[in-house]
């Protein structure tokens, strides 16, 4: 399955941009990976660059409105979505002031991280290691000790 990481801006912590590579690199062993930085300015030209860039996949746009997932959970919808002839997913982490209810709308699943708020950057580096916990779980390896 194809992984697309859309994003608005890049990390730009330290911290955030270590975690974020470290997290893509392992991340590109079980998924084919890319990664869309859109540039930021409204929330409404941000969800069209992101769904410009999503193109015909389906958008998993991260927003506190979506569903709660577990790391087992997670890792079932990505299984269940390959099982179903999906190539490819678009994950999308908006601006500062989120998506445009264009995008949630256009949206397949809106996904929440949590009731907290989390900085952009560390949001990224979230997404990220999630992604890469669900891959290791579906292959049954020791990272995840749910």
């Amino acid at each position: 399955m194809r992984l697309h990481l859309i994003t608005v801006g890049e990390p730009r912590l330290s911290y955030a941009r270590a975690g974020w590579d470290e997290y893509t690199l392992r991340l590109k062993h079980y998924h084919k990976l890319s990664v869309t930085h859109v540039p930021g300015s409204t929330p409404h030209k941000e969800s069209q660059a992101i769904l410009k860039a999503a193109g015909r996949a389906p958008v998993i746009a991260l927003d506190p409105r979506g569903k709660q997932w577990s790391s087992e959970e997670l890792s079932d919808f990505i299984d269940t979505q390959g099982l179903r002839s999906v190539g490819e997913l678009a994950f999308a982490i908006g601006g500062p002031d989120g998506h445009s209810d264009e995008l949630r709308a256009a949206a397949h699943t809106l996904w929440s991280l949590g009731k907290l708020t989390l900085p952009h950057d560390l949001a990224m580096v979230v997404l990220a290691e999630a992604l890469y916990r669900a891959a290791t779980i579906s292959r049954g390896e020791p990272y995840h000790r749910g």
